[in-house]
């Protein structure tokens, strides 16, 4: 609605802004008849037309006194403003008058404040004046008569008083007394070195009796003085305290070499108690004396042990330096024991910083028996330990020596090294492959263990020596090791295969009987394949956590140079090459079946019967074989599915090939050989846990390859068993059922139905024609190409094998 209607609301239709003429007149004359009023109407409108003017005029009229009005409002407004204004202007005066009386009252407060101010500051700093006077004076008189005590407390409080007057150094006099601090200072120190000096002379083993008072006070006095007077102190004091030390263990003495390294530390065990008794109370409790002079004592005792060795170095040998190290390290963990290491802030040794959190699942504490077993343990891969953080800080500060010799040490493990893998080839040559035990699984070998075993005592051995270089070499020992077990031990141990197989003849596949023809393997050989299998997974997973391991014990620097990749690789190419040895047996002992179904006549055969020899053959292999390998390989499950898997790519494809051997193939035939490849598929599908108790699913990776491999094969004989009249429908039969574009194996199956040449080369040429036409930028090969039956054929499969089953029964 318009804004008129808004506000005067109205029925009326000349009022609507949508006012339509025509409707209106239609609406005052709906009939001819109502035509008869028409002038009266129009009299009516017209009437309405006057009083609207009349109307409109009134409000014209009405307007023309507005303009008069407003501006009178206008002029009443600006006057109503300047009276305002002026308002204003009083009340801003008014109010700086009043500002003006305020700081007039203040001014006389403000100079009062201030002068109590400055009066407050100038007696203090009268006061601390009086008290710094007399206090340099009275330092100066008990410094002369040696009154450590009573200077201790004052001179500490003369410097604090010192300390107000830094702004005041521009006065002569305030500099004249802060002169003469610092030369009371200075005397003090010079003083009480001179007093230390006299007591504890540098040359003579004469010492006092007991701890002296003076001394005490000095050591207290030398708190407040600059530090470089208490480092004199200690310097001097446990020089002269270590200089019988240098005297007794001279290079030269027969004391002083590595296999009486034990008396050095008994040595230092005896002053420190001596210490303790005599002047335990002389210095003051936070100079940590006893742990400084046990501290010199490393470092003197590292500096003179290296110039030894560095001396005598051929005649250190590997026993000697471990039992020196391990002397040295049970020394540094009982000064671990009694000393926090607070002192050692300035020392060479820093203390050991805390490792970041780690992720390995296999972390074991360290403190434990160091011969167990690095063993894997899957319950805990879920729940990562945090490392041990280390807690001694004297750790390295004498050991640190002997790491330039652990040549020797690496040395001799190499060599140990080389005697144990030497041992482990003369055991197993002595002892023999393992004894089959079906019921276990297949067993680890023994010197794996052993092995590693070794390898984690020398590990933490080696850890407590050092955790640098050494540690590196180390690593180079592991590795050449890991390799030389994994081709001495293991490949060196995998049985040979032999070239040589007998062919088996139809005549023998019908006289077999069962149980009469065994592998190539014997029972202990294919026990022996599974337990290096087995034994080669144990090193793979345990190399992998030696690997973390050594990084974790190694300096952050150098855990980049630990690589055992190579060795894990060493590993899984034994682990392969076993599974390929297992395969190439089962698939060897299949072969002479194979050939001898190559090689029947099948254009004879004059009805289906049971499954043929040659299927027997192949399943008793089976059965003799997958039961004894899956039993030893019961703790590897992943690697007996990877022999099923392999064994199914390399049977199937070789039995293709020997069904393309059989021609030519009467339809009979083709049935029989239906039925056998069916029942060798349900063979292939139960192989995994074929002759067990234990009824498991096969892999379902394993049963793709089966059913796409074994339904190629049944496909095929479904192709042989078509009529090939007319050669169209049996070529788009073809084309359908095996989806296989070569013409070499269209010219297989041709072979197998006996076709003549003349048939077979108008059947190619057909084939060609019929051929779809390749999608673009994809080239034709003559690689097999296997589509999966729909289930209308598997359906039609299914339904001809009962047909076949019945007419056998």
């Amino acid at each position: 609605f318009p804004p008129s209607l808004q506000v005067f609301p109205s029925q009326d239709p000349l009022d609507r802004a949508d006012f339509n003429a025509v409707e209106y007149i239609n609406t005052l004359f709906p009939t001819e008849q109502s035509l008869a009023n028409i002038d009266e109407v129009v009299n009516k409108i017209r009437l309405k037309i006057r009083r609207l003017d009349d109307n409109i005029r009134t409000v014209v009229r009405g307007q023309t006194n507005v303009g008069q009005d407003g501006r009178q409002a206008l002029e009443e407004a600006q006057k109503a403003i300047q009276q305002l204004f002026g308002k204003i202007k009083d009340i801003k005066d008014k109010a700086e008058k009043s500002e003006q009386m305020v700081k007039e009252i203040t001014r006389d407060i403000k100079q009062l404040d201030h002068a109590k101010r400055h009066l407050t500051t100038s007696i203090t700093t009268l006061n601390h004046l009086h008290m710094l006077a007399g206090g340099v004076d009275s330092l100066e008189a008990m410094t002369r008569r040696r009154q450590y005590g009573e200077v201790a407390n004052l001179l500490q409080g003369v410097v604090n008083v010192l300390e107000h007057f830094n702004k005041y150094m521009g006065i002569p006099q305030i500099r004249q007394l802060s002169e003469r601090v610092k030369a009371a200072q200075n005397e003090l120190g010079q003083q009480i070195l001179a007093d230390f000096e006299e007591a504890f002379p540098s040359q003579g083993t004469k010492r006092p009796g007991g701890p002296s008072n003076v001394l005490r006070d000095a050591c207290l006095v030398a708190n407040v003085l600059d530090p470089r007077i208490k480092q004199e102190i200690i310097k001097k004091f446990i020089k002269q305290h270590l200089s019988e030390y240098l005297v007794l263990f001279q290079e030269n003495q027969d004391v002083a070499w590595l296999d009486k390294i034990d008396r050095r530390y008994a040595w230092i065990k005896r002053q420190l108690v001596d210490y303790e008794e005599k002047y335990g109370r002389m210095f003051p409790q936070e100079w940590c004396m006893t742990e400084r002079i046990a501290v010199e004592f490393c470092h003197v005792t590292r500096t003179e042990l290296a110039k030894i060795m560095r001396t005598r170095a051929k005649e250190i040998e590997v026993k000697l330096l471990l039992f020196a190290i391990q002397r040295t390290t049970n020394f540094e963990g009982l000064l671990a024991k009694r000393f926090s290491g607070c002192t050692l802030a300035d020392g060479t040794v820093k203390k050991p910083e805390v490792p970041p959190p780690s992720t390995n699942p296999f972390l074991e504490d360290e403190t434990g028996t160091e011969t167990d077993e690095i063993v894997i343990e899957k319950s805990d891969t879920d729940k990562p330990k945090k490392p041990k953080v280390p807690d001694n800080p004297f750790h390295g500060i004498v050991s640190k020596c002997f790491e330039p010799h652990l040549y020797v040490y690496i040395e001799s493990q190499d060599k140990n090294l080389s005697e144990l893998i030497d041992r482990f080839v003369a055991d197993f040559k002595a002892q023999g492959p393992p004894k089959p035990n079906v019921d276990e699984g297949g067993a680890v070998l023994p010197s794996c263990a052993d092995l590693f075993v070794y390898y984690k005592k020398c590990m933490v051995q080696c850890s407590q020596l050092s955790t640098g270089e050494p540690m590196i070499a180390l690593t180079t020992i592991f590795q050449k090791y890991l390799r030389e077990y994994a081709w001495k031990i293991l490949s060196g141990n995998l049985p040979k295969t032999t070239s040589s197989s007998s062919g088996l003849t139809i005549t023998s596949l019908l006289k077999e009987k069962e149980g009469s023809e065994v592998a190539k393997f014997t029972l202990e050989e294919l026990c022996l394949i599974c337990s290096i299998l087995s034994t080669a997974e144990y090193c793979l997973a345990t190399t992998q956590q030696l690997e973390e391991k050594l990084k974790e014990k190694v300096d952050a620097s150098l855990m980049e140079r630990i690589n055992l990749t190579g060795e894990t690789d060493t590993f899984s190419i034994v682990i392969s090459n076993s599974i390929q040895l297992l395969v190439q047996d089962l698939d060897a002992a299949c072969d002479p079946a194979l050939t001898a179904m190559s090689k029947m006549q099948w254009q004879n055969v004059e009805h289906v019967g049971d499954q043929s020899p040659y299927v027997t053959s192949v399943i008793l292999h089976i059965k003799q074989n997958v039961p004894i390998i899956r039993d030893n390989l019961a703790s590897t499950r992943k690697y007996f599915t990877q022999f099923c898997i392999k064994f199914a790519n390399s049977f199937i494809p070789k039995f293709i090939n020997h069904l393309f051997k059989c021609k030519p193939i009467s339809m009979v035939g083709a049935e029989q050989l239906l039925l056998d490849t069916h029942s060798l598929k349900m063979v292939l599908l139960d192989l995994p846990s074929i002759g067990s108790q234990v009824v498991r699913k096969a892999p379902a990776s394993y049963t793709r390859i089966v059913v796409k491999g074994m339904t190629r094969a049944e496909m095929i004989l479904k192709v042989v068993m078509a009529p090939h009249e007319p050669p169209v429908v049996f070529v788009d039969n073809y084309i359908k059922l095996l989806a296989d574009c070569s013409t070499d194996t269209f010219q297989k199956i041709l072979d197998m139905k006996g076709l003549k040449r003349s048939e077979q080369s108008s059947m190619l040429d057909l084939f060609r024609q019929r051929l779809p036409a390749p999608p673009s930028g994809v080239e034709n090969t003559s690689s097999l190409s296997l589509s999966t039956p729909t289930p209308e054929q598997e359906s039609s499969r299914i339904r001809k094998l009962e047909k076949l089953i019945k007419k056998r029964l």
